[in-house]
């Protein structure tokens, strides 16, 4: 009996072991599908508008694992510079025409303060991330922010390193202003925020220069809410 006993409990016991086991993978199963899906959701557009047969789309880069495919080595979130992916999409008969430094980023500083900031050239990126005595502080306090300084007397410091990290910047940005008729163009803007991912949260992007090269007329400016989709 005290052998039927002690088998009955080695049964029991395996039992209690395979459950526990097919427990703790479902529950890493689980957890590793949430990690998926907060991935997937990170990588969509958070944001977009549309009128006059055009759509424009846009995603900001706040996780570092958004940039690995453009920025194998470095990217530029490390010394606090934003990437913004834009799509644009033309859906009209004619070609447009995009003004991408007339692109302003609003974001709120401060309770008084709103700032309007430019978009960075590929240059501008190498240089805060790349050299030591850029100008920039990401570790300042946060107003204001900064605009992009002159770049005089730094091509000295810009050895191989920086032009292969300015070439990839180049490379991931909007590659042209023009829209074909019937087309969809996208690339990154960059801005600095000094890594305060969190002013994204009440930030708008602002287009006001987009011109129909049919008959040069200007469409009515976008002005899209990065917390939620303007669409709606």
């Amino acid at each position: 009996m005290q052998s039927v006993y002690y088998s009955l409990m080695r049964n029991f016991l395996a039992c209690l072991l395979i459950a526990f086991a097919a427990g703790s993978l479902s529950a890493q199963t689980s957890d590793s599908s949430q990690t998926e899906t907060k991935a997937a959701s990170a990588s969509r557009a958070v944001a977009s508008d549309s009128h006059e047969g055009v759509t424009i789309a846009v995603t900001p880069w706040t996780q570092e694992s958004q940039y690995k495919q453009n920025f194998p080595k470095r990217s530029p979130l490390s010394k606090g510079i934003v990437a913004i992916r834009v799509s644009f999409k033309n859906d009209n008969d004619h070609g447009l025409k995009v003004n991408l430094q007339s692109i302003r980023l609003l974001v709120q500083v401060s309770e008084d303060t709103r700032q309007q900031l430019v978009p960075l050239s590929a240059d501008d990126v190498a240089d805060t991330v790349m050299l030591k005595n850029s100008g920039r502080d990401p570790t300042a306090k946060r107003t204001p922010i900064p605009i992009p300084l002159p770049t005089t007397g730094k091509s000295s410091l810009r050895d191989k390193n920086w032009t292969n990290f300015r070439d990839d910047c180049q490379s991931a940005a909007m590659p042209t202003s023009v829209l074909a008729a019937h087309s969809t163009v996208e690339g990154l803007l960059y801005f600095d925020l000094r890594g305060e991912t969190d002013l994204l949260q009440d930030a708008h992007m602002y287009f006001p220069n987009i011109v129909s090269m049919g008959d040069n007329q200007p469409l009515s400016y976008f002005d899209i809410a990065l917390g939620h989709d303007s669409s709606d």
